[in-house]
């Protein structure tokens, strides 16, 4: 190998490896990897900063915002509550909501097709009397299943397309997905929602379940004026029990005490740790006349006159909380909001709760002014757990966002309109018909993953310049030496799936794709059905909650733990390869 190959190669390691390690985020490693390319000279200095202006790049951002624009319209929303009856099987419900999840990704961002659909869901399973678990999984893996199925479904299919323009000369049409991914896509589904849901382990009966997944680790103030001032702690243990609630500990002067706080003599300001669900938190403070833990913050809230109402959300990847604390953000002071309790899989959480970090996956219990919910869970980045309807700008432009994007995608398919000069349009139609306001208009865009691209790109295409792809495909092709053609796509898409269950899709699919060209090369045959191979099996993460955001944004609502999802993932990911690797020779032959 070359001095240069073994930079790139030592660099990609070590990326890869702090995306397994998971200390800091996808985007910062990304970047920083880019420069250190660029200081030690393998990637040319005009290059640098070429991916922020990639084709695949822009497509990715503009998708987002025409998904926003879907949503704030209303028109998703008029199809899933048209279509949604909590009263439906499990097994139906699972059914229509994958179906209505597949169809709805494979035209805008599959993490926006989850973040719509998830609160729905959950909903859904509350007026059930049945745990969100046994349908989030399902849903999670049909938005991704769905995203398989057309070039602005999910982001690897737009980075192949690209890399095929950069490659060949033209880049795969809107559709061109459609007759790999839409089979593989639709046996998926009919998996998930017959069999797959099945093999979702079940802890507990749906009433317990609920419970596990609604209870928080909250903290709540003894009053200057309490009665409670010179009991006891465990005297409280009746009315705790009646309520439902769970004492956990004490804070007394910001520090924590353990084993012999229950004997501890309640004095002012002390605060009591509990784990509860909200309905039981309120019922508790309610009967003992506490206070809520940031007690001026509170307040502040009464003395403005309009009320206090309580959310639910959930903390995805990209949230401004993720990675930071209540206090740290600014979550007081900002927006007037107060962290009442937090929920992370069933893990106590040991720490003043304000000072806790937040984590991808966990849910927050928040105090907020009243009718102010949206706003806070939207500053926040997170996502709500209960329905509480869309920030529509008017319900008579629902047809007009349809029709927008609708005439956007057939003037790409047809080959009128470069994608994303096409979607470009759209975005500034929505703006100016008041669709997505000018002001959130950046703020719907997943600025880290726009930085891991624009970092990732360069690193690949000097990888591909200095020979280290080609170094890739000629290991693959050797190891693979005399198997039949479905014998070498299916070790192809092994490889680039294991990849992506355990790293950012994005980053393996760029890796990967130029990979296939190079051992299409090697063989002398197309490369088509390598890249189609890539495209399926970059998508196809369903083994744990690190390979897909959609995974992840499901580990708190749902319950799960680490080692839940290969059970109906593993069969999954089976049926993919096996489904999707005749498709490939059959549409696109050797």
């Amino acid at each position: 190998m070359t001095q240069d190959q073994i930079i790139l190669f030592a660099l990609f390691a070590g990326v890869f490896g702090f995306l397994l390690w998971g200390r800091f985020r996808y985007d910062l490693v990304a970047f920083s990897a880019l420069l250190i390319g660029v200081i030690l000279g393998v990637v040319p200095e005009k290059d640098a900063f070429s991916g922020f202006g990639h084709p695949a790049t822009l497509v990715v951002a503009l998708v987002l915002v025409v998904s926003a624009g879907l949503v704030r319209s209303g028109a998703v929303f008029l199809i899933t509550r048209t279509l949604v009856d909590s009263s439906r099987s499990l097994g139906g419900h699972i059914a229509l909501m994958g179906g209505v999840g597949g169809v709805l990704s494979a035209f805008m961002n599959n993490v926006a097709a989850l973040a719509l659909l998830m609160p729905v869901d959950i909903q859904t399973a509350r007026k059930a009397g049945r745990s969100p678990g046994l349908s989030l999984m399902p849903l999670s893996f049909a938005t991704i299943l769905g995203g398989m199925a057309t070039l602005i479904g999910t982001p690897p299919n737009i980075i192949i397309a690209t890399i095929r323009e950069d490659a060949l000369g033209a880049p795969f049409r809107m559709f061109d997905f459609a007759p790999v991914g839409g089979v593989t896509a639709l046996a998926g589904l009919a998996f998930v929602a017959l069999f797959g849901w099945r093999l979702i382990p079940k802890r507990a009966d749906a009433g317990r379940a609920m419970a596990d997944i609604t209870e928080y680790v909250a903290e709540l103030t003894v009053p200057e004026d309490s009665k409670l001032i010179g009991k006891r702690l465990g005297e409280l243990e009746d009315n705790a029990m009646k309520a439902d609630v769970a004492m956990l500990g004490l804070i007394r002067n910001g520090r924590r005490l353990y084993g012999h706080a229950r004997n501890a003599v309640l004095a002012a300001q002390d605060t009591l740790i509990l784990e509860a669900t909200p309905d039981a938190l309120d019922e508790f403070r309610s009967a003992l006349s506490l206070n809520f833990s940031d007690e001026k913050r509170e307040e502040r809230l009464k003395a403005a006159g309009d009320g206090l109402d309580i959310i639910e959300v959930v903390v995805p990847e990209t949230s401004r909380i993720a990675g930071k604390t209540a206090e740290r953000v600014g979550l007081s002071w900002r927006r007037g909001a107060v962290l009442m309790g937090l929920s992370r899989q069933g893990r106590r959480v040991t720490q003043h709760l304000r000072k806790t970090e937040v984590k991808p996956g966990d849910i927050l219990l928040l105090l907020v002014p009243k009718d102010r919910g949206a706003d806070v869970t939207d500053w926040l980045g997170c996502l709500p757990l209960a329905d509480r309807g869309l920030a529509v700008t008017a319900d008579k432009k629902v047809w007009l966002a349809i029709g927008l994007f609708v005439g956007a995608v057939v003037a790409a398919a047809l080959g009128i309109l470069y994608l994303p000069i096409a979607l470009g349009l759209v975005v500034m139609a929505y703006v100016f018909a008041r669709i997505v306001p000018l002001s959130e208009l950046y703020t719907h865009i997943e600025w880290p993953v726009v930085v891991l691209l624009g970092s990732m790109i360069p690193l690949g295409a000097a990888l591909e310049r200095v020979g280290g792809t080609e170094l890739i495909a000629n290991a693959i092709v050797g190891l693979t030496d005399g198997l039949p053609a479905w014998a070498i796509l299916t070790v192809l898409m092994l490889v680039t799936m294991t990849l992506s269950d355990v790293l950012n899709n994005t980053a393996t699919t760029i890796v990967a794709a130029p990979v296939g060209i190079q051992m299409a090369q090697t063989l002398g045959v197309s490369p088509d059905p390598f890249l189609m191979a890539v495209a399926v099996s970059a998508s196809a993460a369903f083994l744990t909650p690190i390979g897909h955001k959609n995974n992840t944004l499901i580990l708190g609502p749902g319950g799960y733990q680490f080692g839940d999802y290969w059970r109906m993932g593993l069969p999954l990911e089976i049926l993919v390869v096996v489904v999707s690797i005749p498709s490939i020779l059959i549409f696109w032959p050797l």
